[in-house]
């Protein structure tokens, strides 16, 4: 695959990633308002996901063993194996992948506040690592889904016109090449993120 092949791919999903992210840049802004604000829904939730998070995420799990490397791997592994290749599949839906970005973001935007409901961007090293951690996370995952989307689009649009074209399961050849050059960008983006995650010093 050549960069041009990659630059092709992302130029042709671009509408979708845009949308996806600013479906999860206005949720995320929803929660964070929310939180800060001293929404009690917003605080329960906050509250739940963290602690279900430490009770049985193996990344959260390895983290608190300090087993950093193990965390940031097994961090990786799942956002793409259960989050990302998932909204690529839903995409096929077309919208599917929306409703789970628009979740997401406002999860991410819960958690900026801490398990005393002090909010995480007071202190500037705190915000920095937040904000720069949300960003790293909600790339991949908006690329992802855009490309999901768009092999959805290119299905429906062959079928209605009713071309003749090169299909792998059904699908049009091309749109899952571009799906595979975007998972070339997704894969170690999501890798970046979790390493910074779980080995920043600023964690």
């Amino acid at each position: 695959m050549s960069i041009a092949d990659l630059r092709r791919a992302l130029a042709r999903s671009r509408i979708p990633i845009e949308l996806l992210g600013l479906t999860y840049a206005l949720s995320l802004l929803v929660g964070i308002g929310m939180v800060q604000m001293g929404n009690g829904f917003a605080l329960h939730a906050r509250d739940r996901i963290v602690a279900r998070a430490h009770a049985a995420d193996p990344s959260a799990i390895a983290y608190a063993r300090g087993s950093r490397w193990r965390a940031a791997m097994l961090d990786a592994s799942r956002n793409l194996g259960l989050g990302a290749i998932p909204e690529t599949v839903g995409g096929l839906g077309i919208f599917l992948p929306y409703p789970a970005a628009a979740y997401r973001g406002w999860a991410g935007g819960i958690v900026s506040v801490g398990s005393t409901h002090v909010s995480r961007l007071t202190e500037p090293r705190q915000a920095a690592y937040y904000v720069i951690t949300i960003i790293l996370q909600l790339i991949p995952y908006s690329l992802a889904g855009g490309a999901g989307v768009m092999l959805g689009l290119s299905y429906y649009a062959s079928r209605r016109a009713g071309k003749s074209v090169e299909r792998w399961l059904t699908l049009p050849a091309e749109a899952v090449r571009d799906v595979a050059r975007v998972y070339a960008l997704v894969v170690p983006l999501f890798l970046i993120a979790s390493l910074w995650e779980f080995l920043s010093p600023w964690n």
